[in-house]
């Protein structure tokens, strides 16, 4: 791209902020600047990543460091999102490498991808983000549910039952909760929505039968990456009977 290309792409980006914080303002959500600076932080991210990914498919032996980067990143976040709740970093940090984990040795192990430094990365980041995302969503979903069933957990603790039985509905619940918008996509890909791997790889060159198996691959490891974390984050939370009392908000 020339340089008055890359100044009409910036000046769209700012139009479409400006938009943005337009329609909130007069709505009166109160998004204040927000939209703005996450856009200059995702343009920074991404300028940053872009000249890693470059070096990276220039040196594949420096992929896994790459994918170790992005592992950690999204624990990181999410561990912060449960940081609150009892070992809420720990059931974080372990539910998005675990199921991050299964789900890409599975994808690779099966052949479903060819195993490319390119497509590595590819798969990763929309798996590992995924993960990172299911973390979250199962930790405030059992959260919330402890809070609403506490009478329940505490009949079930005065029985004589063990913290993890007291809670192991409301984890299922929780779960069950942080995959539906997940799994509504699933159902509606190609009638309501082109998920991005599809559109990526159609503009990557590849046939539409091709970019449609990508994107049907990406689905199922999304699926088992979110549901391991899920059930992961949710049963290590579980193993106290005061999840309520030990949460801060």
């Amino acid at each position: 791209m020339s340089t008055s290309e890359y100044v009409w792409f910036g000046a769209g980006l700012l139009v479409l902020v400006a938009a943005t914080m337009a329609v909130a303002s007069v709505a009166g959500v109160g998004l204040g600047w927000t939209p703005l600076s996450a856009l200059a932080r995702a343009t920074v991210q991404l300028s940053v990543v872009a000249l890693l990914l470059r070096g990276i498919l220039s040196v594949p032996e420096t992929v896994g460091a790459f994918l170790l980067l992005m592992a950690a990143t999204a624990s990181w976040t999410a561990s912060g999102r449960l940081r609150d709740l009892w070992h809420g970093r720990r059931a974080a940090v372990t539910g998005v490498v675990a199921g991050a984990a299964v789900s890409l040795t599975a994808i690779f192990a099966l052949h479903l991808v060819a195993l490319q430094v390119r497509f590595l990365v590819a798969v990763a980041g929309i798996i590992i983000g995924n993960a990172m995302s299911a973390a979250t969503l199962a930790g405030r979903n059992f959260l919330r549910a402890a809070g609403h069933r506490r009478d329940e957990v505490e009949a079930w603790l005065s029985l004589g039952a063990t913290p993890s039985r007291a809670n192991l509905e409301i984890g299922q619940e929780a779960v069950r909760e942080s995959l539906l918008p997940n799994l509504d996509q699933t159902r509606s890909t190609g009638l309501v929505t082109l998920p991005g791997a599809f559109v990526g790889a159609l503009f990557g060159g590849a046939s539409p039968a091709e970019a449609a198996q990508f994107q049907l691959v990406v689905l199922a490891g999304i699926a088992l990456a979110m549901t391991i974390c899920g059930v992961v984050v949710t049963r290590m939370l579980g193993r106290t009977p005061y999840v309520v009392a030990t949460a801060r908000d």
